[in-house]
């Protein structure tokens, strides 16, 4: 998702598979185009402490971001500290309560992987077109 939480990639497989474990397909399936590695500086993929470890590290190097791991005590001390910028994690909540609201994906009954990885795309499409729309104008 982009920093106004605009979903870019999904990735869908059972609950009891760890989220590090789909990191380079979801970095694979973004949709919009990057910018040129050698003319933009490199980008910051922000990510919470599940992805510490060296898994979550090499994938991220390997598709050109950098990582940006900070725990939930470390975000709220910066912004005491210096609270100009906004915290970062909530971006991520928001997104998963639009997601929320589309009632037949909270729980999946879905025979198919593919049936409710559809679904997730369809519901990722509504969120854009919205977003598009409150964000530009």
């Amino acid at each position: 998702m982009d920093a106004h939480g605009v979903p870019l990639s999904l990735a869908a497989s059972g609950a009891n598979v760890h989220d590090v474990k789909l990191l380079d397909a979801t970095l694979r399936n973004i949709v919009c185009p990057r910018p040129d590695r050698e003319q933009a500086p490199i980008e910051t993929l922000c990510q919470d402490a599940g992805y510490a470890g060296y898994a979550g590290r090499r994938t991220t190097y390997r598709h050109g971001y950098r990582q940006c791991l900070q725990t939930r005590r470390q975000e709220s001390d910066a912004k005491f500290y210096k609270p100009g910028p906004i915290a970062r994690r909530w971006v991520v909540e928001r997104t998963h309560s639009w997601l929320n609201r589309f009632r037949k994906l909270r729980v999946s009954f879905e025979k198919t992987e593919a049936s409710y990885t559809g679904l997730l795309s369809l519901a990722a499409a509504l969120i854009c077109w919205r977003q598009t729309f409150s964000i530009y104008g």
